[in-house]
């Protein structure tokens, strides 16, 4: 593989794209010290042509959100013969769509939270919601928390799906669920182990999520042995309903009664310096960032059927 040329697919077109960059420049440098052939490129419309410019040979994604961490990327490697990391075309749409994704986790048994989808242009009031209030509003094909609200009152609402159908013609509104914030890590399809997150805010939004002591990280997570047990089973299981590949990070709700409610998988999940997986790598499975990145591009190297030596 080192010899190889690895194009590391970054920023792209998404709301994203800001994390995107430091997590594509986090991933490029640790595959340089590595003494792996790299280059760093800045997705765009024109990414065929820069790939083929580059002669890039496997493609490492650190995109986020849409037209990366929807199948988009992902289709267009496949028609370039190009192999990459992560999950496929299929398992990467449908974890970006979080209605589908929903669709898919309830077929598989797994503990999913009251919702309802809202089309823009519908009318919708708090009276209607089986749920009642307070209630979390998504769009329903957005990551790291953007456009969400959490509505307390009846005349929030109707903001809250405005901010959501800002990012997306279609926006969930999910019954709130009080519990610890736990995401699972999956490494070579197999868990490596669970975090828990403790915002300083409200929860665990766009800032807190990059803003360095904006969030507590616990690992592993404090959960009796039999709930930590389970949550990553479940979490592995998440990972195999939507036919996900390699790795990915799995975030959960876990109640006090220790009910699961999985919130959703994130097949492309943060490579920054204050990302969760590589956390979890390091403190799960013993890998530093350097060997959690040559994983990744092994695994990807592997199910292309390239040689690894």
């Amino acid at each position: 593989m080192n010899k190889k040329r690895i194009g590391v697919l970054m920023g792209g077109l998404s709301a994203e794209r800001e994390v995107s960059l430091k997590s594509g420049d986090a991933v490029h440098r640790a595959l340089l010290k590595q003494g792996y052939d790299s280059v760093a490129i800045d997705v765009g419309r024109d990414l065929a042509g820069v790939l083929r410019r580059e002669r890039v040979e496997v493609a490492f994604i650190a995109l986020h959100g849409r037209y990366g961490e929807d199948g988009c990327v992902q289709g267009l490697l496949e028609l370039m013969d190009i192999p990459y990391t992560g999950s496929g075309v299929l398992a990467s749409a449908l974890a970006m769509h979080k209605l589908y994704s929903k669709q898919a986790f309830a077929a598989a048994g797994l503990t999913i939270t009251p919702y309802l989808a809202v089309r823009r242009g519908e009318s919708i009031t708090a009276n209607s919601l089986l749920f009642g209030l307070p209630a979390v509003v998504k769009p329903v094909q957005e990551g790291s928390s953007v456009g969400v609200s959490i509505v307390k009152h009846a005349d929030g609402l109707q903001a809250a799906l405005d901010e959501a159908f800002r990012y997306d013609d279609m926006a969930l509104i999910e019954c709130y669920v009080k519990g610890q914030e736990v995401q699972v890590g999956i490494l070579d399809d197999r868990p490596i182990g669970a975090i828990e997150i403790i915002p300083k805010r409200e929860f665990y939004d766009y800032e807190a999520k990059y803003t360095d002591g904006l969030a507590e990280h616990i690992f592993p997570a404090r959960l009796n042995p039999a709930c930590y047990e389970k949550v990553q089973s479940l979490g592995l299981k998440a990972h195999q309903a939507l036919g996900c590949d390699g790795y990915s990070r799995v975030d959960f709700l876990v109640a006090e009664s220790g009910d699961c409610y999985l919130l959703e998988v994130n097949t492309l999940p943060g490579m920054t310096a204050l990302s969760l997986l590589p956390e979890i790598a390091r403190k799960g499975a013993g890998l530093g960032f350097e060997q959690l990145v040559e994983r990744i591009v092994l695994s990807a190297a592997v199910k292309a059927g390239l040689s690894t030596v």
